[in-house]
């Protein structure tokens, strides 16, 4: 035990983890205390907390996440980030279809199927997207849409620790999901090997995040307050996803409707005999 305490006491990895947490845990507590508004949005009546939970991630974020991602970013070939990508996008899409099938979608329910299947066999597990390439495009569901599909308003918005943007029915779609253990992460979840279960989990954050470093930086050089504009980038994301499934909008028609028409109503009628060809070698009469 004493030798134990030794070497934790000197190993200088540990201390620069303990500095970094150190550093985080007291810009959290800096950043709670700052964030007061006065007048929050009518959509946002917790702004304060909010803001604050906001810096929050934005700090963890900046020192963690976001260097590893971009260094994912970097050094990661893009065929094998695609690769990577459409990996994790095929286990997202069996979420997908069993929130369709919630939802009693059932167009979306077995296009959204059928593309996991195509995936997986045709595309190697999922690692290429041939779905896609043949027009058949991803549909993105969750139960926090079928929440909504369901009657349940969206409720305040509120950003959670470390997850970021939500309302109180996504998150109470995201808590449902962690409590059953049934969302996109269910598969991974069921891997018996500890350190491979959360090296791929580790890589499905990373390559989220990774795949949202363009979009920061577009927020970074367009929005006067990053806050309010992913905010209401968030909210009228979900209130088109919602509304749109609420108001029966059907997914995609994938069927190509520009395909000749090989029906035999144009063809002349051979019935009478006298209308007839000639076999070949024999006269017409």
């Amino acid at each position: 035990m004493h030798k134990t305490e030794i070497s934790h006491n000197q190993n200088p990895a540990y201390g620069q983890r303990a500095l970094r947490l150190t550093c985080l845990i007291g810009a959290a507590a800096l950043a709670t205390g700052c964030a007061t508004v006065s007048n929050p949005s009518p959509d946002d009546p917790w702004e304060s907390y909010n803001r604050s939970m906001f810096k929050i991630n934005d700090t963890v974020d900046r020192a963690l996440l976001k260097p590893i991602a971009t260094g994912y970013d970097q050094l990661m070939p893009d065929p094998a980030q695609n690769c990577v990508r459409n990996i994790f996008s095929n286990l997202g899409d069996v979420w997908s279809a069993a929130n369709s099938f919630l939802q009693a979608r059932g167009h979306d329910f077995f296009n959204t199927l059928g593309r996991v299947l195509f995936n997986t066999t045709m595309g190697l597990g999922g690692c290429i997207d041939v779905a896609s390439m043949n027009g058949a495009n991803r549909i993105p569901n969750d139960l926090g849409v079928t929440l909504g599909v369901w009657g349940l308003d969206a409720g305040p918005y509120v950003v959670l620790p470390f997850l970021g943007s939500s309302t109180v029915r996504d998150g109470t779609g995201t808590a449902v999901s962690f409590v059953t253990d049934i969302s996109n992460t269910t598969a991974i979840l069921a891997i018996d090997n500890v350190p491979l279960r959360n090296s791929v989990l580790g890589l499905q954050v990373v390559d989220a995040r990774a795949n949202l470093l363009d979009a920061d930086q577009l927020v970074n050089e367009i929005a006067l307050d990053r806050y309010s504009f992913i905010r209401d980038a968030y909210l009228q994301r979900r209130n088109a996803m919602v509304n749109s499934r609420r108001n029966g909008v059907s997914a995609p028609d994938y069927t190509d409707d520009k395909l000749p028409d090989y029906s035999d109503d144009d063809l002349p009628d051979y019935s009478d005999p006298a209308d007839q060809p000639a076999q070949s070698g024999q006269p017409a009469n």
